[in-house]
């Protein structure tokens, strides 16, 4: 027999389930809107606990949200998400059947990465030019292909002559990334703007407080408008490292180590958006 428990605190249970499994901090915001967007609705149903819902709910739920305008795209990250709740729900021994197992994704293409020129990319430089800080985080997330999350992580002692030190973020292991002539170049001269603080973050703002990741993505964001780069988002910037080096020829396994993919398929998935690749290489090369 199920062990009962309302839909409510099902929910609640379920958002510390995705921090003690070390769930990335957007898979743990997403899943836990997706799954209180189900808890509304099942409210409305009039379904208060968990052993209540059927296949037939579910269907309902995506129904609706399908006509409140949501893609294929999203409407599978929402079977996705329900699917992740009924594991926990069945580790718990709170269902003993899974009917988000019965409900099929829907058929979306995936949009290919956006990458920029050279021309779009060194607009973009000397849009950020006379701002120190702005100016040494586009070059490093350009130059090196890091995350932005990993970038705002960044603390002073991370920093080596040639290399940075990425610290285990979420579900990435650590691993250490080339810093080119360019980045080094930007990063020397934010040095000798940064405030005095005790805080280790190697970007920081002006009251010596971290520089936060919705932050740095409104700045980038700023000078893309500043540039006239249309499109465009902070990712785009790693985009354009995997995809420049590609053509270069640069080794796919060097390649994903430097990005931290756990799986060479990833960084594999870019060759189909490279038309041209150069002779096979170990070197990394400035953009």
């Amino acid at each position: 027999m199920p062990i009962p428990i309302k839909v409510t605190d099902a929910h609640e249970q379920f958002k510390n389930y995705l921090k003690n499994n070390k769930h990335s901090t957007s898979t743990i915001v997403a899943y836990g809107k997706d799954i209180a967007q189900l808890v509304s609705f099942l409210e409305e149903l009039q379904k208060h606990h968990v052993h209540e819902i059927n296949k037939e709910d579910i269907e309902a739920f995506l129904g609706k949200l399908t006509q409140n305008g949501y893609t294929p795209k999203s409407i599978s990250r929402k079977i996705n998400s329900t699917r992740t709740f009924y594991r926990f729900l069945k580790v718990n021994e709170y269902v003993t059947d899974d009917p988000s197992l019965l409900i099929s994704h829907p058929h979306y293409e995936l949009a290919p990465p956006r990458i920029l020129t050279p021309t779009e990319y060194r607009a973009l430089r000397d849009a950020a030019r006379n701002d120190p800080r702005m100016f040494s985080i586009i070059e490093i997330l350009l130059q090196t292909g890091i995350r932005i999350g990993e970038l705002a992580n960044l603390r002073l002692s991370d920093l080596g002559k040639n290399e940075i030190t990425i610290r285990p973020y979420e579900k990435h292991e650590e691993r250490r990334v080339p810093l080119n002539k360019f980045s080094r170049e930007a990063l020397d001269r934010y040095l000798t703007h940064r405030p005095k603080s005790q805080n280790d973050r190697l970007f920081i703002t002006k009251s010596g407080r971290p520089f936060l990741v919705r932050n740095i993505r409104t700045a980038i964001e700023r000078y893309f408008r500043l540039a006239e780069i249309k499109h465009a988002k902070v990712n785009d910037l790693r985009h354009t490292f995997v995809a420049h080096h590609i053509k270069h020829g640069v080794s796919l396994v060097l390649l994903s180590k430097v990005l931290g993919h756990k799986r060479l398929s990833t960084t594999e998935r870019y060759l189909e958006f490279v038309p041209e690749r150069g002779k096979e290489s170990t070197t990394l090369t400035e953009l």
